[in-house]
This record gives structure tokens, C-alpha cells and sequence, in this order.
């Protein structure tokens, strides 16, 4: 019998997995990627016997291989919040899926265990990921309810944050560690206070380049801009590339009532997008970006992998339309 950990490569899907393997300690193979990569199931050919944990990649973007390893016999449990289109009925597959705009993987994955254990799971990886989801509101509520100091979540939230943006880039040499090798650093920590309080080289180098790239971005100003949208343009560099995801994570909470999309050039003559839906209003990211063909997401956020040059245009009436109110 083989076990699969099928997981997105940012601060969700890997805290998800760390919260699943402190609680059952499994050597499993590792099946992951940048941020982007979400076709993940494409690369497990499983076996009747076989177990396959997917966290935090849409279903319906996997649908085909879904069916594949449940043909085979597979058993699958499925957690996530991105869409999902239909559910397969099949006697093998587990799912625990909340596309709900204020739930991510890490927070359905700490119900999950507290549900089959019958205590309480320790909250502070959900809260790590959830922050670095950029569900603060959710984040916050969990650590109050836990009781856990204003000091300790606000560093929670940077070394969500941190996780998260190490997960976005063109490829993995755009990353400052792989997304399977940053899981295995992370994965000695039950607790991840010790892991920021080691001082960790890990955490600093994370740290250090995110403060680097971010500062790229301090003065950017629009390319589009009106009451209800943003619109920003950032080069094919691959500080670019990391810095977008969580560039477009701060807009929201700059502008709470605007929705916005950071558009990163790529190699290939086009752009890759980053899509917000306002943060008083967190819906509507996936609508849009799912009418592009390598579109998908959330309600809250969502992205496009490739949208050629001649399509911007296209892009920004669409997106203007889609948040008009």
C-alpha cells in the first residue's frame, strides 16, 4: 500500500499537510508544485489499496484523474475551498469541500481532525495558513477563541504570509525552496512559534526575500484604475513572480471596496493574473477568471495562467463588468 499527500504548494496546502501528519505520522510520497500547479493528480497512478490525500487543488480541475484513480481503486480523501463543479458518487472518495469565501483547506483540514479524534486540535498551523490565505478576519476569530495573544497570532500571520509567497513563480528555480522541501523543514514543528523562535535560517531567508521583493512594489502605481477596479502590471522578473500573489493580497486591504488584478508578463507573450474580488465584498474572483481557458480560483481570489497581450483589453472589460457594483 502506497500514500499519496497530493498538496498546493502554498501556505495552505502545505500547513493542511502538516496538521495531517502530526496528528497520523505517514511516509508518504509527496506530489506538489508552485502555486500555479494545481494539475496535481495527473502525476499519481494509484493502486487498489492505495490511500491519496488531495488538499487545497480543485477538484474539477483534476476531475479526469479523480475518476482515473478511483477506477483503479483508490481510496481518496478531498479537501479543499476552490470550485468544485460536481462531486463524483463513489463509495471510495471522502470530501470535505467549502468553497464558502472565509474557509480554506487548513481550516476545514483542523475540523476534520478535532471531528474523528474528539478533541481539540492545536489551531495554530490553520491559523499560520489562514493568514497566509489572507482570511485574517478567520484567522483572528480562531486565535481569539484559543485565547492566544495578539503578539503570538501577528507572528503567525508573517510566517503565513512569508509560506504563501514562497509559493508563487513562473517554475520552481523562481522559489527560494521548493514546495515539498519547505514542508519537510516545517514538518519537526508541532508548534510553529519554535519554529519562527529557533530563529531558523529558513525563516529569515523567507523573510529577507519577501521584504526584497516587496519593496519593488511600494510606490507601483495602476495602469487601470476607477471606483470599483484596479488593474497593475508587473515585468517579467522573477521578483515580479513571487511578489504577486501577496501584492494583490495587500491591495485588499488597502482598497476594501475595490476589487483588483495584478498581471505579471511571462515569457510566453502574455500575462499571468492575480484576481481579488473586494474584500467587502468577497465574490465573483472565480466567476471571472473561469470564462479564461486557463482560468480558476476562489470566490474571493482566483487567477488566470496565461492570458495573451492581444486579450487585455478583453480582460479588463470583463473584469470592469464582473465588480461594476
Amino acid at each position: 500500500m502506497t500514500t499519496y499527500d497530493v498538496f498546493n504548494g502554498d501556505a495552505d496546502g502545505i500547513c493542511a499537510l502538516l496538521q495531517l501528519r502530526h496528528t497520523f505520522p505517514c511516509d508518504s510520497t509527496l506530489i506538489t508544485g508552485i502555486k500555479r500547479d494545481i494539475k496535481l493528480l495527473e502525476k499519481v497512478t494509484a493502486q487498489a489499496g492505495d490511500q491519496i490525500n488531495v488538499l487545497d487543488v480543485s477538484l474539477d480541475k483534476n476531475r479526469t484523474e479523480l475518476l482515473r484513480n478511483l477506477h483503479n481503486g483508490a481510496e481518496i480523501l478531498y479537501m479543499d475551498h476552490h470550485f468544485c463543479g460536481e462531486i463524483p458518487d463513489n463509495i471510495n472518495l471522502t470530501t470535505l469541500i467549502d468553497t464558502q469565501p472565509d474557509v480554506c483547506t487548513s481550516l476545514l483540514m483542523n475540523q476534520y481532525l478535532t471531528s474523528i479524534q474528539y478533541e481539540e486540535q492545536s489551531p495554530l498551523w490553520a491559523i499560520t495558513a489562514a493568514f497566509g490565505d489572507n482570511l485574517n478576519q478567520a484567522a483572528e476569530t480562531l486565535a481569539q477563541a484559543h485565547a492566544i495573544k495578539e503578539g503570538d497570532y501577528l507572528k503567525l500571520k508573517s510566517l503565513g504570509i512569508y509560506i504563501n509567497y514562497n509559493g508563487y513563480g513562473a517554475d520552481i528555480n523562481d522559489l527560494h525552496f521548493a514546495p515539498d522541501d519547505l514542508y519537510r523543514k516545517l514538518l519537526p514543528y508541532h508548534n510553529p512559534l519554535d519554529f519562527i523562535h529557533d530563529g531558523d535560517s529558513v525563516f529569515q531567508q523567507l523573510k529577507t526575500g519577501y521584504d526584497e521583493d516587496n519593496a519593488h512594489v511600494s510606490n507601483l502605481k495602476a495602469e487601470h484604475k476607477s471606483d470599483n477596479v484596479a488593474l497593475y502590471i508587473l515585468p517579467n522578473q522573477s521578483w515580479a513572480r513571487r511578489i504577486s500573489g501577496v501584492f494583490s493580497n495587500d491591495l485588499v486591504y488597502q482598497f476594501p471596496n475595490r476589487a483588483h488584478a495584478v498581471l505579471t508578463e511571462n515569457s510566453q507573450g502574455g500575462y499571468l493574473i492575480s484576481v481579488r474580488a473586494p474584500l467587502n465584498n468577497k465574490t465573483g474572483a472565480d466567476d471571472l477568471c473561469c470564462q479564461f481557458e486557463s482560468g480558476g480560483g476562489r470566490k474571493a481570489a482566483a487567477g488566470i495562467n496565461h492570458l495573451p497581450k492581444s486579450e487585455l483589453q478583453h480582460f479588463i472589460d470583463k473584469f470592469s463588468e464582473q465588480f461594476k457594483n
